[in-house]
């Protein structure tokens, strides 16, 4: 953005990619076939290797919603475009890739970067302000680009943003600065210089996404893929409980000896960031026989629950008839 001189488009890429031929004039047509005055294209690019010839015949991707973080921040997977959709024209999308985005020349102007964000969090914070900007986003239906994905030869930033090399804070100090500041953002949207536009609001970018950040709930179309705008949603629907299924994995090393030799029964519950508990179903001495008969290295203890708020720990506390309440065991979803 530092560079960019008052052009009409502007172009932000990583450093690690292969392009087609006539590239640019591909997205400049792209572009105005969006009929978006302000159109953003962007997506996660098919992987290609170095030294192997890129795959032109490969599926084109789109970015699709993964899964929310322990503090809130969305992450993204590439995903194929869906086969009904029409080959010509670009699709609609719901986010924006910080490695491929092409758009106006204004949107440096209006869209600037926070300098104070790292890694984690740029790529949700760039669409939602930029949506609420009047920004219309896309995806290419055909390959403008590849991405060299591993680079297993390179440096990373999180290999040389370390002390002793000249840096100020390591990264994971800076990272855990900039997440926060997603996260407040996430929580408590406002206007200005590096927060939304006027245009649109915050809700519009959440119903245009189908995703609620307070609640960290995601529509059904939106895990698919399904090109946005989806159908209107129930009123409070991010609200509403869901139901989870939730496999519990422990390694018999785990447990302490007396949870197997006498059991009278374990606490198996779900709790959610703020460790409050959304759900308990305890093992009794039938299941207990059961998950304990075999000789595996593994326990695998299966539940489904219904909450509207979202299991990211759970808890497996046994009881021994002769020692009492053990220690507990302890996991992430």
């Amino acid at each position: 953005m530092k560079l960019w001189r008052g052009e009409d488009y502007f172009l932000q890429i990583d450093s690690h990619h292969r392009f087609v031929l006539d590239w640019d004039t591909k997205l400049i047509e792209l572009a105005r076939r969006t009929g978006s005055p302000k159109p953003i294209l962007s997506t996660y690019p098919a992987p290609f290797v170095p030294g192997e010839i890129e795959p032109t015949d490969g599926c084109v991707w789109q970015m699709k919603f993964n899964h929310f973080a322990a503090d809130g921040i969305p992450s993204f997977i590439p995903a194929p475009v869906p086969a009904s959709t029409e080959s010509q024209r670009p699709l609609r999308a719901r986010f924006a890739a910080a490695g491929f985005l092409f758009t106006i020349g204004d949107f440096v102007r209006e869209v600037p970067y926070d300098p104070e964000l790292y890694f984690m969090g740029e790529e949700i914070t760039v669409a939602i302000r930029a949506f609420t900007h009047g920004y219309d986003l896309f995806h290419p239906p055909e390959h403008i680009l590849w991405h060299e994905y591993s680079r297993c030869h390179c440096v990373k930033h999180w290999d040389d943003h370390v002390a002793g090399k000249g840096v100020e804070r390591a990264w994971h100090e800076r990272d855990t600065v900039s997440r926060a500041r997603v996260a407040r953002f996430l929580a408590e949207p406002f206007v200005g210089l590096y927060g939304c536009g006027a245009v649109r609001v915050f809700a519009d970018y959440e119903a245009y996404a189908g995703l609620s950040f307070r609640h960290r709930r995601v529509r059904d179309e939106t895990l698919r893929g399904i090109e946005p705008p989806d159908p209107p949603a129930e009123p409070h629907w991010a609200e509403q409980p869901r139901e989870w299924s939730l496999r519990i994995v422990i390694d018999r090393s785990r447990l302490p000896p007396a949870a197997t030799a006498d059991p009278s029964f374990w606490y198996v519950g779900a709790h959610d960031s703020a460790n409050s508990e959304l759900f308990r179903q305890d093992a009794g001495e039938d299941e207990l026989c059961a998950l304990l008969s075999g000789d595996g290295p593994q326990v695998v203890i299966d539940r489904k629950f219904m909450s509207n708020r979202q299991p990211v720990k759970w808890t497996v506390w046994p009881y021994s008839r002769s020692q009492g309440w053990l220690e507990a065991v302890l996991g992430d979803v």
